[in-house]
This record gives C-alpha cells, sequence and structure tokens, in this order.
C-alpha cells in the first residue's frame, strides 16, 4: 500500500490573509508562502507529527469548541512563550508535564486555536 510521507501545507481561511501571515512569520517564525518558485518555502524540521480525528476539540484558552487547531513543535518552550508574552500575546501554559512533554496554547489574531508541543527527548 502506498502512504502519503507528511503534511505538505495546511490551508486555512483568513480575513486578513497577508496580515496574519506576518503574525505567523514575526511571533513563531513561519515564513510565508514565497511568491514564486526560486524562493525556498519555510521547512519543517522532521519529528513526530500526529494526525487524527477527534470527536470535539476544546480550546483550552477560550474553552469553546473548535473545528481544528494547529499543534507546532518547539525546542525550547520556556522560551518560546517568554518570546510571544514579550509581544503581548496571552499564552496558557498546561498544569502539568505529560510523558510525551510539555504543552502551551494561544490564539492567532483571528482566534485560531495554537497549540506549542516541545517534546521529551
Amino acid at each position: 500500500m502506498e502512504k502519503v510521507t507528511g503534511i505538505g501545507g495546511l490551508f486555512f481561511a483568513a480575513k486578513d490573509v497577508a496580515g496574519l501571515a506576518a503574525w505567523y512569520r514575526d511571533n513563531l517564525g513561519i515564513d510565508p508562502v514565497p511568491t514564486d518558485y526560486d524562493t525556498p518555502p519555510w521547512t519543517t524540521e522532521a519529528g513526530v507529527t500526529v494526525f487524527t480525528p477527534f470527536p470535539s476539540v476544546e480550546d483550552p484558552v477560550s474553552g469553546t469548541s473548535l473545528g481544528f487547531r494547529v499543534n507546532f513543535r518547539v525546542r525550547d518552550l520556556d522560551a518560546m512563550i517568554a518570546q510571544l508574552e514579550a509581544a503581548g500575546i496571552a499564552v496558557k501554559r498546561a498544569d502539568e508535564d505529560y510523558p510525551n512533554g510539555r504543552f502551551a496554547w494561544l490564539t492567532d489574531p483571528e482566534g485560531n486555536s495554537i497549540e506549542l508541543w516541545e517534546p521529551k527527548p
């Protein structure tokens, strides 16, 4: 059986496409999609990717039910949280460490839920 080799993109609607792309670049280091084929796109590091449906996804920040949440792996969760909070972005830390690592949550300017994950080595 042939299998996919990874996620090639995540496409979602935005009211302010350019502004939201700039927010992800400035706060999470995700480069916008290039406008030409000569500029390399943002590249992720190899690592675990979980792809699974859930009966319901709750936003830990607002408590509302969501259609999806993006989980980003980070090397240093504390440094990432400090960077985001210095930019005035509210971040909620998980109350505990889990066997697979540490987590925190935030929302982007359009209310999309983001989960940050520092995997255990």
